[in-house]
Order: C-alpha cells, then sequence, then structure tokens
C-alpha cells in the first residue's frame, strides 16, 4: 500500500492564517476570464472541484454567470437547466451550479504550493488559532513540539524527498528549465485533487525531476490525448485513482512507462481491457503491482487478458462485478499450456463481488504462486446467502497461506481439510461420481491424512466403535442474559443435528426461556459461522474433534 506524506488539511486542525494566505493568492486570477472546458476550485473551498461547462448569461439574473459541473454529486444545485432553460449537461441532478467569477479559482502553479504548504510560517495570532476539537466539540489549543526543526528542513527545497500537494488548486506545473536544480532529491510528489490536466506538461515535470519516481495525479481531470507523452523511464509507481481514464489510455500510457512497477486505477468506471502480451515489447513487463479496485469488471475473460505479464505478483479486484472465474477466455478448463496462466501472481483481492459458485474457488488452484486470496463480501464466502465457511475455502484452496488478510497456519490448514473430507464423506458416501465431479481435491485430501469411512466402520455396533465416532466439542456461553457460565467439553456423535444440540445445550446450561442459536468459531476467521440449518449434522456443517461452538441467544 502506498503511503503519502501526512496532509494537515484531512485533520481536524485550523490553520485559519495559511488558509486566508491561500485565498489571497488565489484570489489574483479570480477576475480572469474563463474558458469551457476549464478545470476550476470555488475560491473558498479548494476541494470543490468542478469543470466550466458555460459562460454567459442566465435567464432572469443580471451579469455574466460561470456553469460549472462539480466533480462531487451534491456539490450542485441542479443539472444544468434551470426554470426550464437549457444550459449544460451536468453529470447529476445535483452536480451543477451557476458561480460568479470572482468566486472561482484558476488555481496557482506548483511552486506556488510549495511555497504555500513548507514555507508558510505561523503568526503568534494564527498559533493561537490551532486547536482540535473534543469530543464535547470544545475547542483545545494545540502545540506542535519542534515544529520549528520540521519547517526549517521542509522549507529547504533541495533536501525535500516528497511532497505532499493535495487539494491545493495546482493548475499549472510551471515547468522550467531550474525546476529540477531547485527540487534535485524529489523521489514522492503527490498532487491529487488538483486541476492538472494536460499530459504534456506532467512528461515535461518528469523530465525536469530527475530523481522522482512515485507520482500521484488522482482525482485530477486527466486529457484523453496521450500521445505526446515522453519516455519516462524513472517513474516506478503511478497513481491515477478516479481520473477518468478509459483502459484503451492506460494501453496508450504504458507505451512511456518502460519502468513501472505498480499502476493504481481505482474507481475510473474500466469494463473492458485490451489484451496485453508479454511477447509486446512495450508491454507491462517490469509491471509488479495493478489496483483495479472499484471499477465495472464483470467478465472474468477481462481479467485473463493480463494473464501473461511475467511480474505481475498482486492484482486488486476489490468492488467489481465479477461472478464466475475460469482457467481460459471459453470458460473451460485449459489444456496444459506452455506457459502458466498469471506465472508470479502471489496475492489476488476479490473482495465484494458476486463471486457464488464453488468451481470459481477451484479454479484459483491453477495459478502456480498464488498464496493470498480475499474473497470476503461475496455470497460464496457468507453461509447466510448461500455460501460456505472459511474452512472449506481454506480445504479447497491447495496453497493458500493468507485467507481475507488473515493468515492460514500449517495447524489450521490441516484441521480444516480434515473437517471438509469429513463433511464430503456424511453427505456423499459411495457417491464416487459425483464427489470426483463437485470436489476435485476430496481423495487427495482423504489419502493425505489417511482418513477411513467413518460410516462404513461405524457399521460395527460395537461399543468401542461407537465411542470413536464421538466428536469432543467445547460449549461456551455468550448470550448477555445467560449470566457466567463455565465452558463445557462434550463428547457427541456427528450425526446429531443442530437443532437437537440447541436442546441439549438448554439442558446443560440450564437456560429457561432462552432460545439459544450457535456458531461455530473457527481459526483465522474474525467471525464466527451461524449453525442456522437444524436439520443439519456435525458433520455436514463441518464440525470435528476440538470444535468450539458458541452459545448465544436469539435476538
Amino acid at each position: 500500500m502506498l503511503i503519502f506524506p501526512a496532509d494537515f488539511s484531512n485533520r481536524q486542525i485550523c490553520f485559519h492564517g495559511c488558509f486566508r494566505r491561500i485565498c489571497e493568492m488565489k484570489a489574483e486570477s479570480s477576475n480572469d476570464s474563463f474558458e469551457i472546458g476549464q478545470r476550476v476550485h470555488s475560491l473558498n473551498d479548494s476541494r470543490r472541484v468542478g469543470t466550466v461547462k458555460y459562460v454567459g448569461d442566465v435567464e432572469g439574473y443580471s451579469g455574466t454567470w460561470i456553469g460549472v459541473d462539480w466533480d462531487q454529486d451534491g456539490d450542485g444545485k441542479h443539472n444544468g437547466t434551470v426554470n426550464g432553460v437549457f444550459y449544460f449537461n451536468g453529470r447529476s441532478q445535483s452536480s451543477a451550479s451557476f458561480v460568479r467569477s470572482q468566486n472561482l479559482s484558476r488555481g496557482i502553479t506548483l511552486l506556488q504550493a510549495l511555497e504555500l504548504r513548507y514555507r508558510t510560517t505561523s503568526t503568534k495570532d494564527e498559533e493561537d488559532e490551532m486547536y482540535v476539537l473534543s469530543a464535547g466539540n470544545r475547542r483545545v489549543s494545540i502545540q506542535l513540539l519542534g515544529g520549528d526543526k520540521i519547517q526549517d528542513k521542509l522549507s529547504r527545497f533541495e533536501e525535500l524527498t516528497s511532497a505532499s500537494l493535495s487539494y491545493l488548486g495546482v493548475s499549472s506545473l510551471g515547468v522550467s528549465s531550474d525546476l529540477g536544480s531547485i527540487l534535485p532529491n524529489l523521489k514522492l510528489l503527490d498532487l491529487t485533487g488538483n486541476l492538472i490536466s494536460d499530459w504534456e506538461e506532467i512528461g515535461a515535470l518528469c523530465e525536469q525531476l530527475p530523481a522522482l519516481t512515485t507520482l500521484n495525479l488522482s482525482c485530477n481531470s486527466l486529457s484523453s490525448d496521450i500521445t505526446s507523452l515522453p519516455q519516462l523511464k524513472n517513474i516506478r509507481v503511478l497513481v491515477l485513482n478516479n481520473s477518468g481514464l478509459s483502459w484503451t489510455q492506460v494501453e496508450t500510457l504504458r507505451r512511456s512507462l518502460p519502468g513501472l512497477e505498480e499502476l493504481h486505477l481505482m474507481g475510473n468506471m474500466i469494463s473492458a481491457l485490451t489484451s496485453t502480451s508479454s511477447s509486446d515489447g512495450q508491454a507491462f513487463n517490469s509491471l509488479r503491482l495493478l489496483n483495479l479496485d472499484d471499477n465495472c469488471i464483470s467478465d472474468w475473460s477481462e481479467v485473463l487478458k493480463l494473464s501473461q505479464l511475467p511480474c505481475l505478483e498482486q492484482l486488486y479486484l476489490n468492488k467489481n462485478k465479477l461472478t464466475h472465474i475460469f482457467h481460459s477466455v471459453n470458460g473451460n478448463e485449459s489444456p496444459k499450456k506452455s506457459s502458466d496462466p498469471f506465472p508470479s501472481l502471489r496475492c489476488l483481492l476479490l473482495g465484494a463481488n458476486s463471486i457464488g459458485d464453488l468451481a470459481s474457488i477451484d479454479a484459483l488452484n491453477v495459478f502456480p504462486q498464488l498464496v493470498d486470496i480475499r474473497l470476503s463480501e461475496n455470497p460464496i464466502s457468507d453461509p447466510v446467502r448461500g455460501g460456505v465457511p472459511r474452512f472449506v475455502l481454506v480445504a479447497r484452496l491447495t496453497k493458500v497461506q493468507v485467507l481475507n488478510g488473515s493468515e492460514v497456519r500449517a495447524r489450521e490448514k490441516k484441521d480444516s481439510e480434515i473437517r471438509y473430507v469429513r463433511m464430503v464423506m456424511s453427505k456423499l458416501n459411495d457417491k464416487s461420481e459425483e464427489i470426483e465431479l463437485l470436489h476435485p481435491r476430496f481423495y487427495e485430501l482423504k489419502k493425505l491424512h489417511g482418513i477411513e469411512d467413518e460410516r462404513a466402520s461405524a457399521e460395527n455396533s460395537g461399543p468401542k466403535n461407537m465411542a470413536s465416532g464421538l466428536l469432543s466439542i467445547a460449549l461456551k456461553c455468550v448470550g448477555p442474559s445467560m449470566g457466567e457460565k463455565p465452558e463445557l467439553t462434550k463428547k457427541l456423535p456427528g450425526s446429531i443435528t443442530v437443532g437437537k444440540l440447541k436442546i441439549l445445550c438448554e439442558n446443560f446450561f440450564k437456560l429457561k426461556s432462552i432460545k439459544p442459536r450457535l456458531f461455530l468459531q473457527e481459526e483465522g476467521s474474525p467471525f464466527p459461522t451461524a449453525l442456522d440449518d437444524e436439520t443439519a449434522t456435525l458433520l455436514d456443517v463441518g464440525i470435528c474433534d476440538g470444535s468450539t461452538l458458541l452459545v448465544d441467544e436469539e435476538s
């Protein structure tokens, strides 16, 4: 994860004097003419950013008005039509508004922003106005210890290695021949939420800063014309979240970034990808991390177009619209190829999609290096929505070491696989064809852990065999109305149903007028799994010897 320098403007600290000076500097350009397509922000709020869509008269009002379509829905009052008169197309019903020119800013240059952020000093009166809000919404004065030393160091631009200029209204990068001598050691530059749009100017900036390796241009409305961008051989990390880029533009962009290792493209409404082949000399052959969170990808065949990137280790696909994972573009298991798909992929994040089938989980085993997987907030990982508990996912994923952000240790892996095998045996005993189709790892795991067919051995009704089929289960009362009760360990047959166990718990803990609800506490899982199917047996729900059940109460 990228960590950029702290931006004090994001905290509940009010530096009134600094803000006044920012407004004064921006006001110098507020009376200039505005043009259609120009990026602007509100003079009193640099986070309220938009695009000029109209300049002229508004019926019923005097003077010239600037029609702005704001980036954030709700920042405006209408959709570009007022009193039945159409002026421009707003993005939504509440994204547009008309503003006087003196209330808008055309922005400032990069060097002006640096001066404001790192060389602005506070007067005594301004320091008295520095405060945080307490829990009771009262002002509490603060004192910055060592602030003078920090400010002195930051004010020496030649020593700056990172700079955060987010939401300062930077509209011009002010590229000049001496910029490199002013910022010779700058490695990381965060320009989130500014007014930058020209790729040619961005390219010139990177050429002037030889040490620059990480550039964040998130929340800038960037031009679709990328053809003028020069070769940027030093850029290793590029962040373009919420910048409106299509994948076609990304393909054009990659030709100028031969050494790129991280690319972040969150929130760009991307739904389709063009093929990216490692045989292409201009492909992302150095790319190690690709972040496509919060986009609109619904078809796994689009993701497979990235499968031959040779160095890709981390792929983020959280909050997309994926429903199914498969091995090949045709949706069938692919034949043996000369090269494996995603040969270097170690981390695949698929949280908050719509994946609901176990075949998709099994398909992940084809990736040779995949050990870190996120499946949270998918139907398949939510038993309430017809999904399966954590232990089933752990058992079916051959190489998983981290699941949903939680480490899968060797003990959990072994226990999960044994529980999984026993669960399958209890449901599909002697149905080998169905087992092979629905549970591809079953026989492998059964042999690995030396598990006998427990139902077959149970046919011998001797007391010894009956005792060997019992499961030792820990029961913990956690219901708020149950009082403090000691934990109990009981030996119960795996064939007992959840409904019967609830009745037993009422007797074990002497619960009067309290309807118990059972949860299975699994190692490595942050939340226990509810056992709501009263007809299912303990083996059906994956309970094994040594399991812990939480006894709660119906709400």
